[in-house]
């Protein structure tokens, strides 16, 4: 087992916690000012249970890394509610639902490599890679000669994931997309 700072802690991420093995669904560094100090709020599932909570631990906190066998796999295809995968040492394939996924299919692309994590040999937790490359395929008409401003539109990628954008980004563009939170980071 390994201790991870609870900075380093990332969404899909496996931990050992409260005699449990969680996968981490959402987490994002809060600063309050004054005397609170820094966080990271994390929301995390029970593999076993499937029940959700909501944990704050602070930023000097030391969170254990459940041990878990992690397996390079390829995302092919997805076939009805299930999302297949194969592994690129065997070739052998393998059926996850998107309930299983939880809000990670907006980032699946075919042919992305992506870490799945097996835990009493069954799959428990997907890993993404830390950005993927999405299409825009509707959004509202870029505004020429439009600069980095702090105001975003809504845009829709090919795989349905709606993302904050800013204005000079056009319908049929390449952007790099953060896995963790979901937001834009440049043009690809």
């Amino acid at each position: 087992m390994a201790k991870v700072s609870a900075v380093e802690i990332r969404v899909g991420n496996l931990l050992e916690w409260d005699k449990r093995v969680w996968r981490v669904l959402k987490c994002y560094h809060v600063h309050v000012g004054g005397r609170g100090g820094a966080f990271m709020q994390v929301e995390m599932k029970d593999i076993e249970t499937g029940t959700k909570t909501n944990q704050r631990f602070r930023t000097e906190d030391k969170v254990e890394r459940a041990f878990v066998d992690t397996r390079d796999m390829e995302y092919l295809y997805q076939d009805g509610d299930g999302y297949v995968f194969m592994d690129k040492q065997n070739y052998e394939q393998l059926t996850l639902s998107a309930d299983f996924l939880e809000g990670q299919t907006g980032y699946l692309l075919p042919n992305t490599d992506v870490q799945v994590a097996f835990y009493n040999g069954r799959a428990i937790g997907l890993e993404l890679p830390p950005s993927v490359v999405l299409t825009v395929t509707e959004t509202e008409p870029g505004i020429k000669n439009a600069t980095a401003t702090n105001m975003f539109k809504a845009a829709t990628t090919d795989t349905g994931l709606i993302v904050q954008v800013p204005p000079f980004i056009n319908q049929g563009e390449r952007i790099k997309v953060s896995t963790n939170d979901g937001s834009y980071m440049e043009r690809a």
